[in-house]
């Protein structure tokens, strides 16, 4: 098969699986809702904070303004992200995992472009309703070149968790149940991945620890390349990216590669 023939066929699940979730559209609205709790939740922390600063206009860098909007950001992306250990858990539990394998198409590849449609649906919905909100709540952002590259950053943030997502989702090959080992990923990801605030408020040593794991790329970049527009980093953020893509993807394949020699599926 050539090149064009595989893309089209990728293509053609990712078509699908859109099609598949815009079913659901009033259900990812409801569930976006909660960015309405959240933000309004920080919006009392955060004004009680610069408050306490003495109205200070920055702090470490970032803008009353700006902190609010990166918190938009990250939460509209987080919410966006589909929870591939459940879906490869129930798969190999169940015994669909076997005809997965045997079809004429990579495993890796098909669950990468089915998280990432489904993704795209549910940012398009998060990202709709946060900045109503945010502009409602917030006021409209301090607009720069950094939300023109906002979508790539997004993107290869939603590509590095889905690999960080699915090197624990293969565990599942071995040990089966993998969402303890998920919601203890996700716990790390809100705290020092930068979810709940900018890396630049962490105290120096957890700064140092956190500018070495891949888990900045997820969150952190994106939402500092919108609301913190650096020209001259934008190039090595999206590096930092793009690298923990390709050593997070060869970690993925030799995993998988172990894992399906030694799978031992239950039914099916």
């Amino acid at each position: 098969m050539t090149v064009f023939g595989k893309m089209a066929k990728y293509a053609f699940i990712g078509k699908i699986t859109l099609r598949n979730q815009l079913a659901y559209m009033i259900d990812f609205v409801v569930r976006s809702l909660f960015l309405l709790l959240i933000l309004y939740i920080f919006l009392q922390l955060w004004q009680a904070t610069f408050h306490g600063e003495g109205d200070a206009a920055r702090i470490a860098g970032y803008s009353f303004k700006q902190i609010m909007w990166y918190l938009v950001i990250t939460e509209t992306i987080t919410l966006a992200c589909p929870s591939l250990c459940t879906r490869i858990e129930e798969e190999v539990k169940n015994g669909d995992v076997g005809y997965r394998l045997v079809r004429p198409i990579h495993y890796i590849a098909f669950h990468y472009v089915e998280y990432m449609s489904e993704a795209a649906i549910r940012l398009g919905v998060n990202a709709a309703l946060g900045v109503a909100i945010g502009l409602l709540m917030i006021g409209p952002p301090e607009l720069s070149a950094g939300f023109l590259w906002l979508p790539v950053a997004a993107a290869f943030g939603l590509t590095v968790n889905f690999m960080l997502n699915m090197t624990l989702a293969l565990c599942a090959f071995w040990v089966e149940e993998t969402r303890g080992i998920e919601f203890v990923y996700n716990k790390f990801l809100f705290t020092i991945g930068g979810m709940l605030m900018p890396l630049e408020l962490f105290p120096d040593a957890l700064q140092a620890v956190s500018h070495w794991l891949p888990l900045q790329a997820v969150l952190y970049i994106p939402a500092k390349t919108a609301v913190a527009f650096d020209a001259g980093r934008l190039a090595g953020m999206l590096a930092v990216q793009a690298l923990w893509i390709v050593v997070i993807g060869v970690a993925v394949a030799w995993i998988y590669r172990r894992g399906v020699k030694k799978l031992n599926v239950n039914g099916g």
